[in-house]
């Protein structure tokens, strides 16, 4: 498949890269943790892309990776993690270029254009990895002529909302799948993308889309058979208490959910800009008048003044204030 969009690709190590000039990113706050990177990626999504990812490394499972709508890398970032020698990294979003229509335009004014730049992603990138992705820039409907068929074997999907850019994207990610790789859905449920859930559970009841579970921002799915993830998927879940696990049936399909019970995110390594924190200075103290050193002849001669004169001479030294 073709598209009538030339994307813009490069490539760049953590020296430098090929969009943006050094002054530019001299203006970019570099993360010092993927905390810091801006974006949304749940605790449990992380332990889920962490989980599943290390499932299929460990069955030697070869393949591509792919993710299309990076925002400011925080996924991204995370994925990069799990890339092998061998494989091919890909990532693909509009960043500063024009929407393919007028919808999407409007989508992205919205959403994210003032923020969202590709140096920014790139930036971001470097700060955990020595080398980038290959980017695609431009929509998400030039992926199936930049990625190889059957390369893929992990998927994540975060573009468009719209439901007809959501609809292409799955059909493009099961194009690009190897047999048994897994697709990610994001924002399937949320109020405000009702094209992303019509288009997700599009493919599950009519074309072939699989759920191996569904997280509380995610669907987890793949084309072939879901039974063997899942139970595996069980099993880990049934060994922690920081998770919480309804497992029902829908339509034919086995639909496992997950939600985070005070979840604490993957162990992740910091970023080249990662500096140890100082211990806290100390508090100041607060500070003291110095006391009027004593003086025993005044103070003698007080003694022995009559009373009515010593309360007089008291009262004048302390401004005025009564003193018994």
């Amino acid at each position: 498949m073709t598209s009538e969009t030339t994307p813009e690709t490069t490539s760049g190590t953590a020296s430098g890269t090929t969009s943006g000039t050094a002054s530019e990113h001299e203006t970019i706050r570099l993360p010092r943790e993927l905390d810091d990177v801006p974006g949304w990626f749940p605790v449990l999504d992380q332990l889920l892309f962490d989980w599943l990812l290390d499932r299929q490394e460990n069955a030697e499972e070869k393949g591509d990776l792919l993710e299309v709508g990076v925002y400011m890398g925080k996924s991204a970032v995370f994925l990069g993690r799990h890339l092998r020698e061998g494989e091919a990294y890909t990532v693909c979003d509009l960043f500063e270029s024009d929407a393919p229509d007028d919808a999407n335009a409007a989508e992205a004014t919205k959403s994210y254009r003032s923020t969202l730049t590709r140096r920014a992603f790139e930036a971001n990138y470097l700060s955990f990895h020595d080398e980038l992705p290959r980017v695609l820039q431009g929509p998400s409907s030039i992926v199936p002529g930049e990625v190889e068929p059957g390369s893929c074997r992990f998927v994540h999907i975060d573009a468009s909302h719209l439901y007809e850019h959501v609809e292409g994207d799955i059909t493009a990610a099961r194009e690009v799948l190897r047999p048994g790789g897994l697709v990610v859905l994001d924002d399937f449920r949320s109020e405000h993308t009702p094209g992303v859930s019509i288009a997700a559970w599009e493919a599950v009841l009519n074309r072939g889309l699989n759920p191996v579970c569904l997280s509380t921002q995610k669907l987890y799915g793949t084309w072939g058979d879901p039974e063997p993830v899942q139970e595996a998927l069980l099993e880990m879940v049934g060994r922690r208490n920081d998770c919480h696990l309804s497992n029902q049936r829908a339509a034919g399909h086995r639909i496992i959910r997950l939600k985070s019970k005070g979840m604490k995110a993957p162990v992740f390594p910091k970023s080249r800009h990662w500096t140890p924190q100082g211990p806290p200075a100390p508090a100041p103290q607060p500070s003291s008048r110095p006391r009027r050193p004593r003086n025993p002849a005044r103070e003698l001669a007080v003694d022995l003044l009559p009373p009515l004169l010593t309360r007089t001479i008291r009262r004048a030294r302390s401004g005025g204030r009564r003193t018994g």
